[in-house]
């Protein structure tokens, strides 16, 4: 079996800095990508970053451009929020996908960011 673990999710004022981290455990054969979800409440989850192994392209939501930053070490993942604004409240998801012939998203449990304004 495969677990995601997230950290660093917390309360902070509006213009600060947060910084998420992921590490995967158990039976990880191949990571084809990795990345953070975000579900804000009312609302569906939304993709905010993610890094696709295989030539390292990354993506981002147009909300988060030039603010977040994704990397990865191995099997860990982080992302590293700058400039935030009270709408990126949201519980944070890092997302895994892993596999050979059979590929499936792992999803950690999700950390709570507050931005306050």
């Amino acid at each position: 079996q495969v677990q995601l673990v997230e950290s660093g999710g917390g309360l902070v004022q509006a213009g600060g800095s947060l910084r998420l981290s992921c590490a995967a455990s158990g039976n990880i054969v191949k990571i084809n990508a990795m990345g953070w979800y975000r579900q804000a409440p009312g609302k569906t989850r939304e993709l905010v970053a993610n890094i696709i192994t295989n030539g390292g392209r990354t993506n981002y939501a147009d909300s988060v451009k030039g603010r977040f930053t994704i990397s990865r070490d191995n099997a860990e993942v982080y992302l590293q929020m700058n400039s935030l604004k009270p709408e990126d409240t949201a519980v944070y998801y890092c997302n895994m996908n892993l596999g050979v012939a059979i590929k499936r998203d792992y999803w950690g449990q999700g950390t709570q960011v507050t931005v306050s304004s």
